[in-house]
């Protein structure tokens, strides 16, 4: 049962890691796109470099689990982010609400799993 639970856990926080690392790097490498997405959602388009970076520290930190309270913190943030998404894109009707529940769903399960494969509080 415990190598299942593992197997769980590092297929969802694998994909996980691989949605926040290709949105990082989108938001690096095609920021023009980007900037007009941000634009249309009203965010502000300053905050695009700062969440990139936050995106790649906050796998860096789930993946590592040097800190508890990055790791916490870092779910945390990818649970706002997620849900700040899921809001914009409802609000704006256009659609693009989907990754963001396929994120929100990655995460529950990677949170979820770590707790009971890596047994912290």
């Amino acid at each position: 049962m415990e190598n299942k639970d593992k197997i769980v856990y590092w297929i969802a926080t694998g994909l996980l890691s691989a949605m926040m690392l290709m949105s990082a790097g989108m938001y690096i490498f095609n920021n023009a796109m980007v900037s007009e997405l941000f634009k249309s959602l009203g965010y502000p388009v300053y905050i695009i470099y700062p969440f990139a970076v936050a995106k790649i520290l906050g796998i860096l930190v789930i993946l590592t689990k040097k800190s508890t309270f990055l790791k916490e913190l870092a779910y945390a943030g990818f649970f706002y982010d997620f849900l700040l998404a899921f809001s914009a894109h409802i609000n704006a009707e256009d659609g693009g609400y989907v990754p963001s529940i396929v994120a929100m769903t990655l995460l529950i399960i990677s949170y979820f799993y770590d707790k009971k494969v890596f047994k912290t509080a």
